[in-house]
């Protein structure tokens, strides 16, 4: 009876790790791929980090009113420090497949995403302005 269990024990081991050493790895020509757009990604973000400050500080006065001017250019400034120093890290360990695979270090992967992206409803209501769907935000 012993000897059935460690059998069957094994047969149930063996016929769920099969599958996972079958799987074929990624071609060659993929990584590559993969690893030369991480690069220009991180050479892009570093180039453009810059259209950060601009970008916050427009997004920021859209999206909370008149604080908007003092917060958008502090978080201009904080987020072109931080792309630019996460396109630096994906410039230099490029190779590397990390995050995930090869996957972007920050969201939006460009400086030019994002611009349009849906007002919170809680910053919206903070700020006294209507919502979308003509309300008056409360």
């Amino acid at each position: 009876m012993r000897a059935f269990a460690l059998l069957l024990a094994l047969a149930l081991v063996l016929s769920v790790s099969a599958p996972v050493l079958a799987q074929d790895g990624p071609k060659p020509e993929f990584i590559v791929e993969k690893m030369a757009y991480k690069f220009v990604r991180g050479v892009t973000n570093v180039a453009t980090a810059i259209v950060e400050l601009p970008k916050q500080s427009y997004l920021s006065v859209r999206d909370r009113g008149a604080v908007g001017y003092v917060v958008g250019p502090l978080k201009g400034v904080g987020m072109t420090v931080y792309r630019g120093f996460m396109g630096a890290a994906e410039a230099i360990f490029f190779p590397v497949p990390q995050p995930g695979y090869y996957d972007p270090m920050i969201e939006p992967e460009y400086v030019w995403m994002g611009w349009d992206e849906a007002r919170d409803d809680r910053l919206r209501s903070a700020a006294g302005k209507p919502d979308a769907a003509g309300g008056d935000g409360k």
